[in-house]
């Protein structure tokens, strides 16, 4: 049965590949994209560019000005990207403090005020080393607050929340989706890195399906 339903969309392949579930599944989909002041802004672009493609509702909202209060993540600040894998240590830098609490919460909001009873993202399980934020426990609370949070509950579902990207990926392609149409490097130049940790997972996602990434290197 068709619903309205909220997703989290940033332009990357997770959000990308449950934006395309939500549609196949029937909803009436409404994408939200955060600028955060990310330097990987142009996932922003790809999120736009799909959204106008399939003719889906698309709100960019500019939540720069939560800098002023968080700061110290590579991905907001003057800091280096740390290259190598999630499980390094150094990955911890990429962190945004308290970053899906806060855009969860916007979109909760949203989705209540247009009568939608779900809100989707994107966490899965190659986060939840690094990412707090991303972990099952995290997603259940958060999923319990947005019960009474309103005077209608909204449903935090994250599909992918015990799957790999690997295994993500392999959905989506199952799907025939075109990943040329996603942004996935936390360096915002005009080619991906191949070097920082989301470069080396997605990387490593598109040889275990045995299928190539039709982005462009450096």
């Amino acid at each position: 049965m068709s619903q309205k339903v909220v997703v989290i969309y940033s332009g990357g392949m997770d959000s990308f590949t449950i934006l395309h579930k939500a549609v196949a599944a029937g909803h009436d989909v409404y994408a939200l994209s955060f600028n955060y002041g990310q330097r990987h802004v142009k996932e922003l672009i790809c999120a736009a560019e799909v959204c106008k493609e399939l003719y889906i509702n698309h709100k960019i909202v500019d939540i720069s000005a939560i800098n002023q209060l968080i700061s110290g993540s590579s991905l907001t600040s003057d800091i280096d990207v740390p290259e190598g894998h999630y499980a390094a240590d150094n990955m911890k830098s990429t962190v945004v403090p308290n970053r899906n609490m806060i855009l969860l919460s916007l979109a909760v909001g949203y989705a209540d005020s247009i009568g939608a009873r779900a809100v989707y993202y994107g966490a899965h399980s190659g986060d939840h080393f690094i990412y707090p934020d991303c972990r099952p426990e995290f997603v259940q609370k958060m999923n319990d607050v947005c019960q009474i949070a309103n005077y209608q509950p909204v449903d935090i579902v994250s599909p992918y929340l015990y799957q790999t990207k690997i295994e993500i990926l392999a959905d989506g392609l199952a799907m025939g989706l075109d990943y040329s149409k996603t942004w996935t490097c936390y360096n915002g130049r005009d080619k991906a890195c191949g070097k920082c940790g989301s470069c080396q997972e997605r990387l490593e996602a598109f040889t275990l399906n045995n299928a190539t990434d039709p982005l462009p290197y450096e």
